[in-house]
């Protein structure tokens, strides 16, 4: 490893104005139209009902609503988890939590990450022959060799983690609302558990904190300014190229920089959702005029939305997981339910990818992994089971066929994390455990767990609202298999080389531009 260290140690000593000159964009051979490049953008905490194309309440995403019109939508396409992390670990390793050990948040504070024996799809496809990169929330551990400079990716810009666990200068809109960063000898103002500040957010360029705390009224920009200019000196290498970028929408804290200029009044979360869509849009325009018919862009969300943060939280939808939210609690984010897990998805590639089709496949994030190494032509680790499907044929127009079978992993709002007690099964979904997450009003739904499973027809019930009779014919056909699936899965976990991440904590590994400032601010430049 010591040579991509010094690598990427001389490349982050670099400044704004020469970001690239220093990444090894020299091709060994021009590649291209022979290799597709392929942009992943993942967004944070969107809603399945937050896509104009999917929810016709929803008028303020009118990029991604042409990208859809262009390319092909997915109405049945799912996050491998309802948190953060764990849905990133199986987006860049095709497993899930069980197999890459990764199956609840890291802290600011994590000594690990993504355990180190696990291989990164920026790694199979820096491996044959791509220019990689990475923009944006990271989340898979920020401490020694779990930076993303060391995972497969030749550059990378942005935050290490979610952008609430540290202080800014811009706190934005939270529920509840969070404190700016302290400056000079003011005391911390800690007045909600939830809100950190004694260590400021940081944004990184490679190895080099370039920024703490981060302006989040800037991130943006900043995020599709590093996109574009990535993607050009990319495209003019002749060489195929990877880019991955992480939102920070539609996670609170919103920014609301649109908010002051919305002639439509609709309020801080309908400006960032406007916000998120322009950036995805001059991503889109950036592909267009440089490599459009050679760059296969996909789109989708890491997890549903947050509902204990209000009117500061998404859209499910029609996905509202009525069973649950008649006990208490959120049937969203950080549940198994429909609204914790169904996330917007899209893919785009002019000429390849049929325009305005919508496909019912039942498809995850799981599969991202799968289908772009197949498309690359590159080799899949050998010595690995994976849980997602290569989806070629699904995005080729030549088949409705996904998943017959989806796990969705315990996600912190009941069970244990990670654990596999949520079967779906062709229209059906079996719950061995149910539970709440915390809602706006601040309930919890209590954790039940069933034996033999509530199980619901999807087509039917897309609401989640009313389960079958566990005497009718409909279930007794369907129990058997759902007991079959998940035997089989667990069966083949316990067969196959995993994982374990290490959630060790230590003060220490905190990101910190400058020990001696209060929050670790940087100097003034």
């Amino acid at each position: 490893m010591g040579w991509l260290f010094l690598k990427v140690l001389f490349v982050g000593m670099t400044f704004l104005g020469c970001l690239y000159p220093l990444v090894d964009f020299c091709c060994s051979g021009d590649t291209r139209g022979q290799k597709p490049n392929f942009v992943i953008i993942l967004a944070d905490d969107m809603g399945w009902g937050d896509l104009g194309a999917n929810w016709a309440e929803t008028k303020n995403t009118a990029n991604l609503d042409e990208m859809a019109a262009e390319g092909m939508r997915f109405v049945d396409f799912h996050a491998a988890a309802s948190t953060c992390s764990p849905s990133r670990a199986s987006l860049l390793t095709g497993r899930l939590g069980l197999r890459n050990g990764v199956t609840h948040n890291f802290a600011v504070t994590s000594v690990g990450g993504l355990p180190l024996n696990e291989t990164t799809l920026a790694e199979v496809l820096r491996q044959d022959g791509y220019i990689t990169g990475m923009i944006g929330k990271w989340h898979l551990g920020h401490h020694g060799s779990y930076h993303p400079n060391f995972r497969g990716f030749d550059y990378y810009f942005g935050i290490p983690y979610s952008h609430d666990m540290g202080c800014t200068d811009t706190p934005g809109y939270n529920h509840p609302s969070c404190p700016a960063c302290p400056r000079g000898d003011r005391p911390s103002r800690n007045l909600e558990r939830d809100c950190y500040t004694d260590v400021a957010l940081p944004l990184y360029e490679n190895l080099n904190i370039v920024e703490q705390p981060v302006n989040l009224t800037r991130l943006a920009q900043k995020y599709a300014e590093k996109a574009t200019q990535f993607i050009h000196h990319a495209s003019a290498s002749g060489r195929p190229f990877f880019l991955y970028v992480g939102l920070a929408h539609m996670h609170v804290p919103l920014s609301g920089t649109r908010l002051s200029t919305d002639p439509r009044g609709r309020g801080p979360y309908g400006a960032d959702l406007r916000e998120m869509d322009n950036l995805v849009g001059q991503i889109k325009d950036k592909v267009d005029r440089t490599a459009k018919e050679n760059t296969f862009l996909w789109f989708t969300g890491d997890n549903g939305p947050w509902a204990q943060k209000c009117e500061l939280a998404g859209s499910v939808g029609p996905f509202t997981g009525s069973w649950q939210t008649r006990q208490g609690g959120s049937a969203a984010k950080q549940t198994t339910w429909e609204g914790g897990h169904r996330v917007p998805a899209l893919a785009y590639w002019p000429g390849t990818v049929p325009a305005n089709v919508t496909s019912t496949a039942l498809l995850s994030v799981l599969d991202i992994f799968p289908t772009v190494v197949a498309l690359a032509g590159a080799s899949l680790p050998r010595d690995r089971h994976l849980d997602g499907v290569d989806a070629s044929a699904v995005l080729f127009g030549r088949s409705q066929t996904g998943h017959r079978v989806l796990f969705h992993p315990n996600s912190g709002a009941a069970g244990e994390y990670g654990a596999l007690q949520t079967v779906r099964l062709g229209p059906h979904k079996a719950f061995y455990v149910t539970g709440g997450a915390k809602a706006c009003d601040g309930k919890v739904g209590p954790t039940q767990r069933h034996e033999p499973p509530v199980i619901f027809n999807l087509e039917d019930d897309a609401a989640e609202a009313e389960p079958l009779e566990r005497g009718g014919a409909e279930y007794q056909r369907v129990l058997p298999e759902v007991r079959e699936a998940l035997a089989g899965i667990l069966l083949d976990v316990a067969g196959d080389k995993t994982s374990r991440a290490d959630y060790t904590r230590d003060p220490s590994v905190t990101p910190c531009c400058d020990p001696h400032r209060k929050a670790c601010r940087c100097p003034a430049t």
